[in-house]
C-alpha cells in the first residue's frame, strides 16, 4: 500500500511517500530559506510563490526516489493546517487534484499531529514503538504545546492538550533573538552551534512563571531579557558589524564564531539553556501529573542537541526523530493519514484550510 504525503504549511514544500505505514521510501523537501532570509523571516506572499513553483516537481521526485508512479498511489494525505493560509491552500488544492485524478481518498491531516507521527513512523521502521500514553512536546518555530498522546480504538489516536506557549514558540524565539544579534534567519541551529563556546552561567536570565495553568510556557519575556542585556552590555558595534554580512551567503559557524564577542557567546549559551529548561521543567511536570509512560518531543526545535542531551537524561522512555524528520517534511503527514486509511476516515473535496487548526 502506498501513501503520498503532502506538506506546505509554511515555507518548505514537501512530498514523500511510505509503503505500509512504517516504511519511508523518500522524503523529499525544498527549503525557502535562502528566499526568506534576507527579510529575516518567512514572507507569506513570497512562500505561497514558491510553493506553487516546486510543488509540481517536488511530488514527481518524490515518487521517482520512492520508485512508484501516479498510478500506484493507494492515497493521498495532505496538511490543512495549521499554518499560512496561502501556503496550505497551494497543497491542499494540488492534493484534492491529484487523489480526485486518480480515483484514490483524500485525507487531511493536522501538522502538529504530524510531528507526533515522526517519531511513531521512526519508531515503528525500526520494529519497535511509542509507549503510550506518552508526553508529546511538539516545539517548533510555529508551535510549543504540550500533549498526552493515547491509542484509542480502530487505531486511532487522541489528544489532551496540556499546555502551550502564551506568546512566542519557542523555536520563533531562537530566531529572533539571532536576527537581534546580527546572525540572520534561520537562527536557531546557528545557535545551537555557538552554545558550546559560552558559559550558560555567565549571564543571568530569568524564568518564566505563569498565572493560571503552570505548563502553560512564554518566551516575549526572554527574549525581551535578551534585548536589554545586548543594550546594558553595549553590543550595538558589533551586532552592527556582523550585519554587513547579511544578505549575501549565509554565515559560516566558524564565520559566525569568529564575529562574536566572548560577552555574546555567553549570552547564547545562557539563552539557549533557559529555553531548554522552560521546556524540560514543564514537559517532566506535565509526564508525572498525566502519568505518561513515555515522552516524545518532535518539531523543528528537537533538532537542537543541548535540548536533546537534556531530555535523553529524563528517567523516562524519550523519543526523538532523527534531525531530518524533526523540521517540517511530509513522510510525518504520511504517517499520519496512515491510521486514518486503515479506519477509511477519509475526507471530501470539501476539505479546506484551517490556518487556526487546533489538535486538541
Amino acid at each position: 500500500m502506498y501513501l503520498l504525503g503532502i506538506e506546505t504549511s509554511c515555507d518548505e514544500t514537501a512530498a514523500a511517500v511510505v509503503e505500509d505505514g512504517p516504511r519511508m521510501l523518500s522524503n523529499v523537501i525544498s527549503s525557502q530559506f535562502d528566499i526568506h532570509a534576507k527579510y529575516g523571516g518567512v514572507v507569506p506572499e513570497l512562500a505561497s510563490r514558491e510553493h506553487l513553483r516546486a510543488i509540481v516537481p517536488v511530488v514527481r521526485e518524490a515518487l521517482e526516489r520512492a520508485g512508484v508512479g501516479y498510478r500506484d498511489l493507494d492515497a493521498v494525505g495532505v496538511t490543512y493546517g495549521p499554518g499560512l493560509i496561502g501556503s496550505l491552500l497551494v497543497g491542499l488544492t494540488y492534493a484534492k487534484g491529484l487523489a480526485v485524478s486518480l480515483g484514490v481518498p483524500l485525507i487531511g491531516v493536522n501538522h502538529i499531529e504530524g510531528h507526533i507521527h515522526a517519531v511513531v513512523l521512526e519508531q515503528r521502521s525500526r520494529g519497535g514503538e511509542v509507549e503510550f500514553p506518552a508526553l508529546a512536546l511538539v516545539v517548533s518555530g510555529g508551535h510549543s504545546h504540550l500533549f498526552l498522546a493515547e491509542r484509542a480504538e480502530r487505531g486511532a489516536y487522541r489528544y489532551k492538550l496540556i499546555g502551550r506557549t502564551r506568546d512566542d514558540a519557542a523555536g520563533e524565539s531562537f530566531d529572533k533573538v539571532a536576527k537581534l544579534l546580527g546572525f540572520g534567519y534561520p537562527g536557531g541551529p546557528l545557535i545551537d552551534k555557538l552554545a558550546p563556546y559560552g558559559d550558560p552561567q555567565a549571564v543571568k536570565l530569568p524564568s518564566s512563571r505563569m498565572k493560571g495553568n503552570r505548563l502553560d510556557m512564554s518566551f516575549s519575556g526572554l527574549k525581551t531579557a535578551v534585548l536589554r542585556f545586548v543594550r546594558a552590555a553595549d553590543l550595538d558595534a558589533e551586532i552592527a558589524e556582523r550585519k554587513k554580512f547579511l544578505g549575501g551567503p549565509r554565515l559560516t559557524v566558524e564565520q559566525a564564531r569568529a564575529s562574536a564577542s566572548a560577552t555574546t557567546l555567553n549570552l547564547l549559551a545562557a539563552f539557549q539553556h533557559r529555553v531548554i529548561e522552560e521546556l524540560l521543567r514543564r514537559a517532566v511536570d506535565a509526564a508525572r501529573q498525566e502519568d505518561a509512560a513515555s515522552i516524545v518531543v518532535s518539531g523543528g526545535v528537537a533538532a537542537n542537541s543541548g535540548l536533546r542531551g537534556r531530555f535523553a537524561a529524563l528517567p523516562y522512555p524519550v523519543y526523538f526523530p532523527t534531525p531530518a524528520l524533526s523540521t517540517d517534511n511530509a513522510a510525518m503527514i504520511a504517517a499520519a493519514a496512515y491510521p486514518r486509511f486503515l479506519r477509511g476516515a477519509f475526507d471530501g473535496t470539501d476539505l479546506a484550510a484551517q490556518p487556526s487548526l487546533s489538535l486538541a
